[in-house]
This record gives C-alpha cells, sequence and structure tokens, in this order.
C-alpha cells in the first residue's frame, strides 16, 4: 500500500533523513550515529545505529533499483540493510528498505522485514522525489567521509571506503547534471 507521494511542497521537504552524533566503536570497527528518518507524518526511523555496514546500499540505493538481503555475505555491500543495530552485526536490528526508481523522476521507498527464507513483508512504501532522496542520501555519504579522515578505522567489510567514495562521486556527477 502506498502511504504518500512526496518530494516538496509548498509547506517545505517532505522527506527528510539525518545522521548526526557520529562516533567509531573503535572495538567493533563500525561507526555509530543517531538516525533520523521521515517521510510526510510517518516516523520511520529514531534511534541510535550502525551507519557504516549498510551505507554503501543506501548510496547505491540513490543510482539504482535495490533489495535488501541483510543475510547476504559482506561482499554483496549492495544488499544489505540501509541501518542495522549498533552491535553491526546484519542479523540483528536492521532497517531494510527496497528501493524502485520510477518514472518522472521518482524513488518508491519501501520500508520491508526481512524473514530467513529470503522473502520479506512490506511494511510501507512512500514515493518520493529522486532529486530530494539523492541529495539527502548524497549528504549522508560526503558526512561519513569527513567524519572517517584520521581515524583508526577498518570496517568489515574492506573496500567500504573505497566503495562509498566511488558512489558519492557518481551522486555528485548525477545531480550536477540534473
Amino acid at each position: 500500500m502506498i502511504k504518500s507521494i512526496i518530494g516538496k511542497t509548498e509547506a517545505g521537504i517532505m522527506f527528510d533523513v539525518s545522521v548526526t552524533g557520529w562516533s567509531l566503536d573503535k572495538d567493533l570497527q563500525i561507526i555509530q550515529a543517531d538516525v533520523h528518518m521521515a517521510v510526510d507524518d510517518s516516523l520511520i526511523i529514531e534511534e541510535p545505529l550502525c551507519v557504516d555496514v549498510g551505507l554503501p546500499a543506501f548510496l547505491y540505493s540513490a543510482l539504482h533499483d535495490t533489495e535488501p538481503n541483510r543475510f547476504a555475505p559482506a561482499n554483496q555491500w549492495e544488499r544489505m540493510p540501509f541501518f542495522v543495530c549498533g552491535c553491526g552485526d546484519p542479523e540483528c536490528r536492521g532497517f531494510s528498505f527496497v528501493v524502485r526508481h520510477l518514472a518522472d523522476e521518482r524513488v518508491e521507498l519501501q520500508s520491508v522485514e526481512e524473514r530467513t527464507n529470503g522473502t520479506y513483508r512490506e511494511l510501507e512504501t512512500h514515493i518520493i522525489s529522486s532529486r530530494e532522496y539523492g541529495k539527502q542520501v548524497l549528504a549522508i555519504g560526503d558526512t561519513y567521509l569527513q567524519y572517517i579522515k584520521g581515524l583508526d578505522y577498518r570496517p568489515y567489510f574492506a573496500d567500504t571506503v573505497k566503495v562509498v567514495e566511488e558512489l558519492v562521486n557518481q551522486l555528485h556527477q548525477q545531480l550536477r547534471s540534473e
């Protein structure tokens, strides 16, 4: 069921994702932060979570359709939940999304609950301006890259930083060309 169609309205932007209070857990080698995601009047996420495990997938979703698989190996980074519990283990609490790029510059963002058999239960679906989605996701990628500079940071997926840099560059190019 589609709950809302959003983008920019006269009242302002109806899609909001922010990540604040960044910190590195040196023992687990994950980046944690306070995550807020809301669409229209629907609060989707409001809690401290791991942001780097799923960041490559989140950035990728602004460029391509995605379907999550929280049980995929780390090298299938594009299938990770966008945010997972603060322990960094994708098998713990996670926020998984299916993202579809639609015609007329819109994105369908579908919050789902994954099951161990590879299926998922749809929770809620929103239609968002693809430009607004891309801008907000890109801002998080840029902030991540600034945050990790100079840190002794060795993520489980060794290519996390490289993949994030590549996707951030692609998103910058895409948004400049629009």
